[in-house]
């Protein structure tokens, strides 16, 4: 990762740049969840959160929450409660669209995996929409098919896993 770039926890004071960057990266889509879905994500495990940080402004983000494993977070609603499990789930990762295609995402990831591997954390779930399933399969995550996705995920969204040992 560019020696510029810091990956630390995200903060209060970040959410209006996180939530310009979510509506920029998936309004087009009719992916946007809107301002207080993708809060209450990030307020229900804010120790699994992040933010991407250049020169003191926020350029990318990761949100992240413990839910069960083969479920995943409806976007058109708040996250009511807060889960206990092993399983971390990659709520949304977000990275300027001029940083994309120089490995941000993959050190950003990389990193989150330390982390998450540090806090005693055995697996690692997401939904791959837009077709970031391939490059997650090369990364070693698994397609689960059989998981239904809620619709508001688009419809080549893929639940996917990948160990971490």
């Amino acid at each position: 990762m560019s020696g510029d770039l810091r990956i630390r926890p995200l903060g209060e004071a970040d959410w209006p740049a996180v939530i310009a960057l979510e509506h920029a990266a998936y309004a087009a889509d009719g992916l946007s969840e809107g301002a207080d879905a993708l809060t209450s994500r990030g307020r229900s495990s804010p120790g699994t959160c992040y933010a991407l940080d250049q020169a003191g402004t926020v350029r990318g983000y990761l949100l992240s929450l413990p839910y069960p494993p083969l479920r995943c977070p409806d976007l058109t609603r708040p996250e009511e409660r807060t889960h206990t499990s092993t399983n971390l789930h990659v709520h949304d990762l977000v990275i300027a669209e001029d940083l994309r295609g120089r490995d941000v995402a993959l050190g950003f990831l990389r990193h989150f995996q330390d982390r998450a591997k540090a806090q005693g954390y055995q697996r690692i779930s997401m939904v791959a929409v837009r077709g970031t399933d391939i490059l997650l399969r090369l990364l070693g995550y698994r397609a689960h098919r059989e998981v239904a996705v809620p619709p508001c995920y688009g419809r080549r969204a893929v639940y996917m896993s990948t160990p971490l040992s």
